[in-house]
């Protein structure tokens, strides 16, 4: 796990969370590779399919999509339309935000 520039954010890969399963649960180090990987595979297919996905105990994943704007060139001044972006936000549950107080 490593500490972003600001210090106020903290990167997890995919590696870290296969370490932190083997370490925890006592799986080897390909089951919890491969768990992890099947874990966003599972994630990413059900957001696909479903505009809010749950997570009992944990949260929710919520698809939305950003309103079409006019972006602008800052040193042409010129105009362009920036079209709806797919976006994901997460919203967790009191049990989670309990844990991180």
């Amino acid at each position: 796990m490593r500490n972003g520039l600001n210090g106020n954010v903290m990167n997890i890969t995919k590696k870290d969370l296969s370490y932190s399963l083997k370490e925890e649960v006592n799986f080897s180090k390909e089951e919890s590779s491969v768990f992890v990987d099947e874990f966003f595979i599972s994630l990413s297919k059900a957001l696909n399919k479903n505009p809010k996905v749950k997570i009992s105990g944990f949260g929710t994943f919520i698809k939305f999509y950003t309103k079409p704007r006019i972006g602008r060139n800052p040193k042409t001044k010129e105009s362009f339309p920036i079209p709806s972006k797919e976006k994901v936000k997460f919203a967790p549950t009191k049990k989670t935000k309990n844990m991180l107080n």
